[in-house]
């Protein structure tokens, strides 16, 4: 059952008008990733997927992520849209978020351009920003999705949203 669409205000994008299949866009905001108090990501070259009911996914190349600070895991996950991903547990000093980010090393080819890209969960990082906006966290442990002040609802994996 589709949940009551919230019309957007100005300057507002709604989850239920982002396209399935979804889409995938560049950034033209700056998007960063903190982790133990050090930057993990910075870039100016990120992508976003858009896809209905979910908030949008960043996706952050790999030369702008401190890949040192990854290390790749036995998880795999898989997108009817994008592919098979793979998982990476994240360690900065003592604090450590296994498969915390993730990735597709060989997206199908309407998604190429993820190729090797950086997923983070929010939910597990100190802090996510779309410019200076600190992101929300989709809610539930599956989704990733990064919930600014420009973006409505409501959004799958809020209570009550299995169904969807």
């Amino acid at each position: 059952m589709r949940p009551k669409y919230i019309q957007p205000g100005p300057g507002q994008e709604s989850v239920w008008d982002y396209p399935r299949p979804p889409r995938l866009e560049d950034v033209t905001q700056n998007i960063r990733v903190v982790f133990n108090g050090v930057t993990l990501a910075d870039s100016w070259q990120a992508k976003r997927v858009l896809e209905t009911s979910h908030p949008p996914v960043y996706y952050i190349p790999p030369e702008d992520v401190k890949m040192d600070c990854l290390s790749l895991t036995r998880r795999t996950t898989v997108c009817e849209w994008k592919g098979q991903a793979r998982y990476y547990t994240i360690q900065v000093g003592n604090k450590k978020a296994a498969d915390a980010a993730w990735f597709y090393p060989s997206p199908i080819p309407e998604f190429e351009a993820l190729k090797n890209h950086v997923a983070f969960y929010p939910s597990r990082m100190d802090a996510c920003y779309v410019g200076d906006e600190q992101v929300k966290a989709q809610a539930g442990d599956f989704y990733g999705g990064w919930i600014t002040n420009n973006i409505v609802g409501p959004f799958k994996g809020d209570p009550g949203t299995l169904g969807w």
